[in-house]
């Protein structure tokens, strides 16, 4: 009798069969449309590649890029795209996988997965967490993605399209009760739309505005309106397994997004942008609840005859037939139809309205129809109202059904979609405050006052009663723009909906006076009213370099001292959201120092929580890639420091990872799962052990050293910015059309490292195979303290073993580590016009490479990189020989491109091209 198949090798061999049915009809179309001579010059460079994987020399290398050479450069541009179309289709076949292997794990299984919310309960009911000691922290718990337009998604939006389609088709093929004409019909519909992306451009001609930026993002509301009722089903019965008599759990998700209001170095992103991304936000969520309402139509088909309507669910009646009177005289006799009817017109009145309304920030607000929902809770009342009433009258499955899950968007996603924040540069404040305070005659030049002085002025200020900026404005367009935004979400916030914006971050902060500024102009705004007893918005220092995160607790303990601030507060619910930034010190100090400087700010603002009283939540500014904080979320959640606003998450989702976690229905319910899980578990006290003492110590002696082995390198070698410029495609990812805002921050063109973007920066090693900000200086560190401290081998064994900070860090550097390839990377340096130069610098960083594989393998007790995550490692080992041809088109590329060939905008777009390709090939690039 034959052994029995494990699930895992039922997946894997799943997965190996959509690889090949995929890859044979890219094939197909590429035979079919372009040649066999084309098919086989990419058969023979894939064999090429494969073969060097299998036996690396830099001489065979060499010989493959001069092979690639002389072909023409449509010739270069096919092999582009048939890698590239490739690992589109390999990464559905993964997702496909993924979904696959949870299916078959609900199916065979008797236990809940061990990252799942299921899961995180147990370990909370065996830790002897009580009911309500849960039950509490349940209500205080907060998750809350907020996406944004950061540029690392490299691919148009038609290309996500026709994938997604193209994952629909192969999710079909997946099923089991598929008869044989479907299965011929879904295969032939499969092999029509890879046609059609073979046939499709690759890369955007056009940059996109703000607002299509704003518009593409609402694309992600569709999977997320299946995922967000499914997902507090599954806590609701997980709770009623483990916890029975719980009520209801409160709502515990929330969204936000930047898409629209950053305005941190986008001169596109204005007030008038601000207003008009609101509208969009709100029409299209508005748009979605329509068909739901209109299936409740259907569904709550009771007739009054046959039921008894409760006296809050008459009100309601009476009040629909009073702004709805048509619902009721077409639907007398059922009550439920015709409130969901009127719920529908009501809602499209609000549409309409949304759409022509003009706010007027000086001027006395127009009140809006009576059928007009003037915000979230007079929707969900009319909703719960009904709901409890079918409760009452024993329909409870039409209560508990679809219902129920539109009552859970609701609460989710109100009349607002996602909550907007705006974000501005410190030095824009500055500047228009600086204007402000001159115009007015309280000081003639604020921008040179010592931040002593400054503190107090605006301590002052924001205690005086008396206005400082007159209604028609006459400052210089920059601070103007910053006024009319602040008035722009005063009126938004009061006339149009209450809660499209929440958090008002600044980048860029250094200093308390950073925070006070925004303070001052929201008061100005009539968003600060003390007297009032109103504070309309979260003020959010975003802490970024080096310094400033090392000095984040002391400036929010001086604003915690200073009563006019600790009122805004408590008028916020007594609750000062930080946010962390990821990019900019790792940029600044390296892989190492960065992280931990931000776990020693999280640590310190701890503190500061405690000592004060008041609740500290921390906003993470993590990007896709490892050296923008990206990695596994839920893992990056249990590896925080404990003591911060427990239950309170709030995180970046920025560029290809959006659609890469939530483009897929089940994915995201899996990913937003896992968060639940860790920030159930990081909130209770038996996941806050704290580490060691000596352990701390230890990696802060880590840390410095890294950084001085990075600094070396990046800042004091005078031959890194040319062999960065040229060994890597920093120009050519400037432009690709990929965002609406510049790669660079200010207009200088021609300047360095400093004011270059994180994302670019991340991007450009990223694509040259470096993958260097993920992990430079870590090997060194670790080699240069156990030169000292040989005894410190079993303390970082032990740490890895027992610490879930250090161990998280290690992994992500692990990860980046198997992406890079220094042999493809020595390419690179052979652009650099200084043979010598190229040589110093490539050498440099690949002696520090060996170095941090060899310290990561000793630390983890494994034979080669990933050994421990053999899933990752086998997808990496099966992607990089076929990442590698895109790398080796590319190198051929940028040599012609900067040689001058001609038409420069043909090779360019070639370019660009592989950039796109190799991003997908890679993941997690920016």
């Amino acid at each position: 009798m034959p052994e029995p198949i494990s699930r895992e090798e039922l997946v894997r061999r799943a997965l190996s069969q959509d690889i090949r049915r995929l890859g044979g009809m890219l094939g197909h179309v590429i035979l079919n449309l372009e040649g066999q001579a084309m098919f086989d010059l990419i058969e023979e460079v894939r064999a090429a590649t494969k073969q060097l994987r299998e036996h690396p020399s830099l001489h065979s290398a060499r010989a493959l890029r001069d092979r690639l050479k002389p072909l023409p450069l449509a010739t270069l541009r096919k092999l582009n795209r048939a890698f590239s179309i490739y690992f589109d289709l390999i990464n559905l076949a993964e997702q496909q996988a993924r979904l696959r292997a949870l299916r078959l794990h609900s199916l065979a299984s008797q236990s809940p997965p061990s990252d799942g919310i299921e899961s995180a309960l147990r370990q909370l009911q065996e830790g002897q967490v009580s009911p309500a000691e849960l039950s509490q922290l349940l209500q205080h718990l907060r998750i809350v993605p907020v996406f944004t337009a950061h540029p690392s998604e490299a691919r148009r939006r038609s290309i996500l399209e026709k994938l997604d389609t193209i994952s629909a088709d192969l999710a079909r093929l997946d099923a089991e009760e598929l008869s044989a004409r479907d299965r011929l019909d879904t295969e032939d519909q499969l092999q029509t739309e890879i046609e059609t992306l073979w046939l499709t451009n690759l890369v955007r001609s056009e940059r996109p505005s703000v607002l299509d930026e704003v518009r593409h993002g609402t694309a992600i509301i569709g999977p997320l309106m299946q995922v967000v009722p499914r997902l507090y089903k599954s806590l609701a019965e997980s709770l009623n397994r483990i916890y029975p008599g719980l009520p209801r759990p409160p709502a515990i998700l929330d969204f936000g997004s930047w898409i629209g209001g950053d305005r941190d170095g986008n001169p596109f992103v204005t007030a008038d942008c601000t207003l008009e991304a609101v509208r969009i936000l709100q029409t299209r969520i508005i748009d979605s609840y329509l068909p739901r309402l209109e299936e409740l139509t259907r569904i709550l088909s009771l007739a009054n005859s046959l039921t008894t309507q409760g006296p809050a669910f008459q009100r309601v009646l009476d009040r629909c037939r009073e702004l709805v009177p048509e619902a009721l005289d077409r639907m007398q006799h059922e009550p439920y139809r015709a409130v969901c009817r009127a719920m529908a017109a009501r809602l499209e009145a609000t549409r309409d309205w949304i759409q022509q309304l003009r706010l007027y920030w000086s001027a006395d607000p127009r009140e809006p129809p009576p059928i007009v929902y003037r915000a979230r809770a007079e929707f969900l009342h009319d909703l719960r109202a009904m709901q409890e009433d079918l409760r009452l009258a024993g329909v409870r499955r039409a209560a508990t059904g679809q219902l129920e899950d539109l009552v859970r968007l609701v609460e989710v996603f109100g009349l607002h979609m996602f909550s907007l924040d705006i974000r501005q540069h410190a030095a824009r404040h500055t500047q228009a405050v600086d204007e402000i305070l001159r115009s007015a005659q309280v000081c003639p030049n604020y921008a040179s006052l010592t931040p002593d002085a400054r503190f107090a002025l605006l301590a002052c200020e924001l205690e005086s009663p008396r206005p400082l900026v007159p209604t028609h404005l006459s400052f210089s367009p920059p601070s103007c723009e910053v006024i009319q935004t602040f008035r722009t979400v005063s009126a938004l916030l009061e006339q149009q909906c209450a809660e499209s914006i929440e958090n008002y971050v600044i980048s860029g902060a250094t200093q308390p006076s950073d925070v006070l500024e925004v303070l001052l102009l929201a008061k100005e705004a009539r968003l600060f009213r003390p007297a009032e007893a109103i504070s309309r918005i979260h003020v959010v220092p975003l802490f970024e370099a080096l310094e400033p995160l090392r000095s984040a607790p002391q400036i929010i303990e001086r604003l915690l001292a200073l009563p006019v601030y600790r009122r805004h507060l408590e008028l916020r619910g007594g609750l000062q959201e930080v946010m962390i930034g990821y990019s900019d010190s790792n940029k600044e100090s390296g892989f190492l120092q960065s992280n931990w400087a931000l776990y020693c700010a999280q640590r310190e603002l701890a503190e500061v929580q405690r000592q004060s009283g008041v609740a500290i939540r921390i906003f993470h500014g993590r990007g896709g890639a490892v050296g923008r904080g990206g990695g596994p979320a839920n893992r990056a959640i249990l590896a925080q420091p404990a003591g911060l606003a427990d239950g309170c998450m709030r995180f970046t989702e920025q560029g290809e990872v959006i659609a890469d976690r939530y483009g897929c229905p089940g994915i995201a319910e899996r990913h937003l799962e896992q968060i639940v899980n860790a920030v159930l578990r990081n909130s209770s006290a038996m996941e806050t052990i704290p580490p060691l003492p000596e352990w701390e110590q230890l990696v802060g002696t880590l840390a410095e050293l890294a950084r001085q082995h990075y600094r070396a390198l990046v800042y004091e070698t005078p031959e890194f910015l040319t062999y960065f410029e040229q060994a890597t495609p920093i120009s050519e990812i400037g432009k690709l059309k990929i965002a609406s805002r510049p790669a660079k921050r200010g207009n200088n063109r021609t300047a360095g490292i400093d004011e270059l973007r994180a994302i670019p920066w991340v991007f450009s090693w990223m694509q040259s195979r470096h993958t260097l900000p993920g992990w430079y200086g870590l090997g060194s560190a670790i080699e240069q303290h156990l030169r000292q401290h040989p005894s410190d081998h079993s303390t970082l064994r032990d740490m890895y073993a027992r610490w879930p900070f250090w161990r998280t860090l290690i992994d992500n550097a692990q990860m980046i580590l198997a992406k890079a390839d220094l042999t493809i990377a020595r390419l690179y340096a052979d652009l650099v016009t200084s043979p010598e130069v190229g040589d110093q610098i490539h050498g440099q960083i690949a002696d520090e490479y060996a170095k941090t594989v060899q310290a990561v393998l000793a630390m983890t007790g494994q034979r080669e990189l990933l050994d421990s995550m053999p899933v990752l490692q086998r997808s990496i080992q099966q992607r990089n020989p076929y990442v590698d041809p895109l790398s080796f088109v590319q190198l051929v590329l940028l040599e012609q491109l900067r040689q001058g060939a001609e038409p420069q905008e043909d090779y360019l777009t070639g370019v660009l091209e592989s950039i796109s390709g190799i991003a997908s090939g890679l993941k997690n690039t920016g």
